[in-house]
């Protein structure tokens, strides 16, 4: 069963702060990682503006950046491993696909995910 998800906050003129929830949710983890000393607001000030700065091929959202300095610092502290976050970005871009139109998107839609559950 999914949880219902909670409505986007919103600015004083009832304009959305976030264009998505999982724009929200990457801005609450990184919360939840200062709070948790994962690391400190000036770790996370220069390694966001690297991100932007950092050259992609394709453009990049402001929130795209935000995630790829998650991940970054998520490598470099050891919280995970470049392999893994991209094994499980991989993942979520096939849950993404096999979900859909209007449905929630689930790691659990992946379907290697269901292939190597039951085998």
């Amino acid at each position: 069963m999914t949880p219902p998800e909670a409505p986007l906050p919103t600015d004083p003129l009832q304009e959305p702060v976030f264009a998505a929830p999982w724009e929200a949710q990457a801005f609450a983890l990184a919360v939840l990682l200062n709070e948790r000393g994962a690391f400190d607001w000036k770790e996370w000030t220069q390694t966001l503006a690297a991100e932007i700065h950092r050259p992609a091929a394709e453009p990049r959202t402001y929130y795209e950046h935000w995630v790829a300095a998650l991940e970054r610092l998520a490598a470099d502290k050891n919280m995970t491993d470049l392999t893994e976050l991209a094994a499980r970005r991989d993942a979520w871009d096939r849950a993404t696909r096999a979900t859909p139109h209007g449905q929630p998107i689930l790691l659990e839609n992946d379907p290697l995910a269901q292939s190597s559950a039951g085998g």
